[in-house]
């Protein structure tokens, strides 16, 4: 058996402006956890798309060799055929069927093009029991959470013999329970023999099950290392970023005003389930210039409250009051959200956030389109000058304003949506996850625009599953559980321990 199950040799790869890949090299030794990092943009998606055969043979130069042996894929089955699969970050789950049909989706167990229901749901019974999770093979994937999606990919991908497994950010939208979770289902695979290739922004992760580290940037592999005492986060970002990153959050001196925006006694119930309240008498209030964070573990009602408050875009019978500057909002719309000086950055750039078909320009502008427009005709040099400013404030890496959105890295993409929100000239900017899956080098960026709007006096409230990203970046912080407000710490006495003790108190009093 050779000493490298895989190794992939000069590969480059080309899109329209942009050289995705340059000359990129990476071997991965059989039976190893091989983490592959780097900044949005750096390619390491693109890399993962060219072995799974994505991108096929011919699209891209270099050359793939698995167990010895050249391969060139021309689809996605190739690759599967030679017991390579992809997680993709964004999952590939049908939501109706159920936990057995979606695992053997593509891949039926069937005898004369009938398919063996007997079969399918008593193998992925037994499939599950390797990925240690316990649910019904009949039950629907909507009906579970995240992280048991993710293990349901995971158990998918072993239905299908794999030799090699690629995650792609497998933890990005998991909280920290269902994070060791699937790290420790990592651990034990790899016991099994299996070989895994594993993306992450999260550094303390790579370093907890990773043996081998490769860092990309700017399309070219920069170093590959063995995972030892010796490496450590500040070492990995120096070659992610190409310089010390000193301090992870930009430093700030707030200059806070007075309250210009509250919600009182905010009540919403579940816009599926009948009499299922979601949001239970919530009161907030934010100043000017000051950044408030919203803590609390996946399923505390952040997001419920953040889209229930932006023009009731989540929930019903919706009651309560939204205060700024003193006068009472009726906000029954997000169209009058907007007019009213709100803005919402939501958790979900793909799907709610951008339209990734549209160009750079045109997502900058739609939300804010009478701002460069008279009589209802848009001012198209205007529409380009604004896209170009923004373009550059925000320091968008793109081969040109109008390169479609869906074709940027994540952390781009996050900063199209920013710019699509200062654009509009809100007072009030609500940010959800706004730094999700994206690397350090593009959240310390983030940050400092984040901070540049507190400057100008914008109210902010940030939410975030990070605990040591609200810690450094707000003022002050609410903590979330079950649909209350459970806690209410400034700045100084703040702590990942405080919030936590505020959580774990008010599951006691509801007990």
């Amino acid at each position: 058996m050779a000493e490298y199950l895989l190794e992939m040799k000069s590969i480059t790869k080309l899109f329209p402006g942009v050289k995705a890949l340059d000359n990129v090299n990476l071997k991965v030794r059989q039976g190893e956890i091989h983490a592959l990092v780097g900044e949005n943009g750096a390619g390491k998606s693109t890399l993962m798309n060219v072995l799974s055969g994505i991108y096929p043979h011919g699209t891209y130069s270099g050359k793939i060799i698995l167990d010895g042996k050249e391969c060139v894929f021309k689809d996605i089955k190739d690759s599967e055929r030679m017991g390579i699969a992809i997680i993709h970050q964004e999952l590939a789950l049908v939501p109706y069927l159920s936990i057995g049909e979606n695992m053997f989706l593509g891949n039926e167990r069937a005898k004369m093009d009938i398919i063996q229901w007997n079969k399918t749901h008593s193998e992925a019974a037994e499939l599950l029991k390797r990925v240690n999770l316990k649910e019904n093979t009949h039950t629907l994937i909507k009906d579970i959470g995240v992280g048991k999606q993710q293990l349901v990919e995971i158990a998918k991908a072993l239905a299908k013999d794999v030799k090699l497994l690629i995650l792609d950010e497998p933890t990005a939208a998991l909280n920290e329970d269902d994070s060791q979770n699937l790290l420790n289902l990592l651990l034990e695979l790899q016991k099994g023999g299996l070989t895994s290739i594993l993306i992450s922004h999260k550094l303390s992760e790579v370093l907890k099950v990773a043996d081998t580290i490769t860092v990309l940037r700017d399309g070219a592999t920069i170093e590959t290392m063995k995972s030892n005492e010796e490496v450590n986060e500040d070492r990995i970002i120096k070659g992610m970023v190409g310089r010390e990153l000193t301090n992870r959050f930009p430093k700030r001196t707030p200059k806070i005003g007075e309250v210009n925006f509250e919600v009182r006694n905010w009540n919403v119930y579940d816009p599926q389930i009948d009499g299922r309240k979601v949001i239970k008498d919530v009161t907030i209030k934010v100043h000017k210039g000051e950044i408030v964070g919203i803590s609390g573990l996946m399923g505390s009602g952040r997001t419920e409250f953040a889209m229930s408050v932006f023009g009731k875009a989540y929930g019903r019978h919706i009651s309560g009051k939204i205060i700024k500057d003193g006068k009472e909002l009726v906000l029954n719309n997000i169209r009058q959200a907007i007019d009213n000086g709100l803005a919402y950055c939501t958790e979900d750039r793909k799907s709610a956030g951008l339209v990734l078909i549209d160009s750079i320009k045109g997502n900058i502008s739609l939300v804010n389109l009478r701002a460069i427009s008279k009589n209802q005709v848009i001012n198209g040099n205007k529409e380009v000058q604004v896209a170009e400013e923004y373009r550059r404030k925000l320091n968008i890496k793109s081969s040109g304003i109008l390169q479609k959105a869906g074709n940027l890295s994540g952390g781009n993409q996050q900063k199209v949506v920013l710019s699509k929100w200062i654009f509009a000239s809100p007072d009030v900017l609500i940010l959800d996850e706004p730094t999700r899956g994206i690397d350090v080098g593009a959240k310390y960026e983030i940050y400092k625009i984040i901070n540049s709007l507190a400057d100008e006096g914008k109210s902010i409230i940030f939410i975030s599953s990070e605990l040591p990203e609200i810690l450094g970046i707000c003022d002050r912080i609410y903590v979330m559980n079950e649909g209350r407000i459970v806690g209410e710490l400034d700045r100084e006495e703040a702590s990942q321990e405080s919030i936590m003790k505020c959580i774990m108190q008010s599951n006691k009093e509801v007990v």
